[in-house]
């Protein structure tokens, strides 16, 4: 056999099973999925100044930021928008597992999956989370 690779690899080496035919490398694309967690709200928005002037519609996705020298919740996840601006938190209640997951190194975000129409009422985001695997 020789040092020839599983598939007939004529180079003899690993690299040989990525060239392509114009001898350029071709490496196998990363598969990204969205794997469905858990729907909750977007807590603390009435702390957010200006929450009505934030651009979000249905489907956006957000992103999660942790705080573990948060002083008021060592497990506080930060909700922001794709642009940057902060929204709020995921609750308290839910956040122990999501903070595990986190801080293990996964990447966890949010899509927007309902909005009040008064962007000044209490909690009118409602999100399902994700984890990217």
């Amino acid at each position: 056999m020789g040092n020839d690779l599983i598939g007939g690899n004529s180079t003899g080496d690993l690299i040989g099973l990525f060239h392509t035919k114009h001898g350029e490398i071709e490496l196998p694309k990363a598969f990204g999925q969205e794997i469905f967690l858990f729907y909750t709200k977007v807590a603390g928005t009435n702390h957010i100044q200006n929450l009505e002037e934030i651009s979000i519609e249905i489907g956006d996705k957000l992103n999660f930021f942790r705080e573990p020298e948060n002083p008021y919740d060592k497990k506080a996840i930060l909700i922001k928008t794709q642009l940057g601006d902060k929204l709020g938190y995921v609750p308290r209640a839910d956040n122990v597992i999501f903070s595990r997951l986190m801080d293990a190194g996964k990447v966890l975000y949010a899509r927007v999956s309902a909005l009040k129409s008064d962007m000044t009422d209490w909690e009118p985001i409602q999100i399902k989370i994700f984890l990217e695997n």
